[in-house]
């Protein structure tokens, strides 16, 4: 990879789940305007609906999210171009995320429709075997089409430590399990947050202060958790409505390196919203149309915000200004398929 090329893999929905993707696709990015130029399609997988890297190795991981969901490996090499490397059952249906161990010694899935969460090892190659745990949430909540059984949506394992946070749509819960790192073995601890009933939790992150801010796809907000000092647990220190714009399915949060802005991509109204960070919590500052339609998911890369919008079929470019933080659309969008996930494709970490 050249110094200055940087290179977005695109995920999407392909045939298999109604969508009009044909796998994973190649963006290149220039770092210096923030433009991005397609490149192809790079592996032809049914619908990876979400893409991970391995923290160390050049190795790229899809969730093919079919009714006998699987996951797939591939080879990075030097111009992003894969090479197939396993592909594996998850046990389940529907898997939507998917993420490394810290430790890059698993692989963690979870299965929305199947209501669990799969481990895989991971050989010194990145490649992983067979899964070695399935575990299987229990709950429901009160929204009958939505909520009838668990629905897991994101796993979210800690950069430090064992623990893995899994986003649990269909039972108002935010699960927290335990990674043996050797065995592979997850044991649910219990629930880290339980959120309002009806607010399916959808997708997790960290503030730069240490809160754990949650978006509920079902309640269309943004709330914030933060460690109780007498115990450590988490308790609820606030909330927002992400739009005023209804219906509101919100469905992807992230911020930047400074962590003074949170961005939150509301499918419906089909806008991003933008909230200023401080220590007492978010306050909405900016709503801004994406551009498409139905933004499934956003990536913030230096100055600019990319927003894939699933129904529109496009990827939207935004400049972000540093003192607001308040996007402003740049350029063309850039076609692509049912597009459902954006990685930035960071090559090879020290030590891989």
């Amino acid at each position: 990879m050249g110094a200055n090329e940087e290179y977005v893999f695109v995920g999407c929905y392909t045939g298999e789940s109604g969508g009009e993707g044909e796998g994973i696709a190649l963006l290149r990015r220039d770092p210096a305007t923030g433009d991005l130029t397609r490149l192809g399609i790079v592996a032809r997988t049914p619908s990876p609906s979400f893409l991970a890297q391995h923290p160390r190795l050049p190795v790229l991981y899809a969730a093919n999210e079919l009714d006998a969901g699987t996951v797939s490996a591939f080879a990075v090499a030097a111009d992003a171009s894969l090479t197939p490397l396993a592909v594996r059952s998850t046990g389940g249906a529907a898997p939507c995320h998917l993420a490394v161990s810290a430790d890059g010694r698993h692989l963690l899935v979870a299965n929305y429709s199947g209501g669990s969460v799969a481990v895989f090892p991971l050989d010194s190659g990145g490649v992983p075997g067979e899964h070695c745990d399935l575990l299987h949430l229990r709950g429901r909540g009160p929204v009958a089409d939505r909520q009838e059984g668990p629905h897991p949506h994101m796993v979210a394992p800690d950069p430090n430590g064992p623990d893995v946070l899994i986003s649990d749509l269909g039972s108002d819960r935010v699960w927290r399990a335990r990674l043996d790192p050797i065995s592979g073995r997850l044991v649910l601890a219990g629930p880290a947050v339980v959120a309002e009933p009806g607010a399916g939790p959808r997708h997790l992150l960290r503030s730069i202060d240490g809160a754990l801010l949650m978006v509920g796809e079902l309640a269309g907000d943004l709330t914030w958790w933060r460690p109780d000092p007498a115990d450590g647990s988490l308790r609820r220190a606030g909330a927002a409505t992400t739009s005023a714009g209804k219906p509101n399915l919100p469905s992807e949060l992230t911020t930047g390196r400074d962590g003074r802005f949170v961005y939150v991509a509301n499918r419906g109204p089909d806008t991003v919203s933008v909230f200023a960070w401080e220590p007492a919590g978010g306050t909405l500052v900016a709503e801004v149309a994406v551009g498409g339609a139905w933004p499934r998911h956003l990536a913030l890369l230096g100055d600019h915000l990319y927003v894939a919008n699933e129904r529109s079929h496009n990827v939207t470019i935004f400049r972000i200004d540093r003192d607001t933080g308040i996007p402003q659309s740049q350029g063309e969008p850039v076609g692509e398929g049912s597009p459902t996930c954006l990685l930035r494709w960071n090559g090879p970490q020290v030590g891989g």
